[in-house]
């Protein structure tokens, strides 16, 4: 299990916690656009700045603090 942030492009992750999730933070809001426990992400870019993932036909930038708190387990 790793930070979300720590994937490299082209790789595969599921969603398996989000910390804070529980208060109005940035994970919630992680959650609010789709990325949920059980989800599989796949990371398209992990350059500087924000990180672009696709979930389901969805592709979402996502700050790498949040992306921090989100953990992935890799297949």
């Amino acid at each position: 299990m790793l930070p979300l942030g720590l994937l490299g492009d082209g790789e595969v992750g599921e969603i398996v916690a989000v910390a804070g999730a529980d208060q109005k933070t940035g994970a919630a809001r992680a959650e609010d656009m789709g990325l949920r426990i059980g989800k599989r992400v796949l990371m398209l870019n992990n350059g500087a700045g924000p990180l672009l993932v696709k979930v389901d036909e969805s592709r979402i930038a996502i700050d790498r603090g949040v992306a921090m708190k989100i953990k992935v387990r890799t297949a």
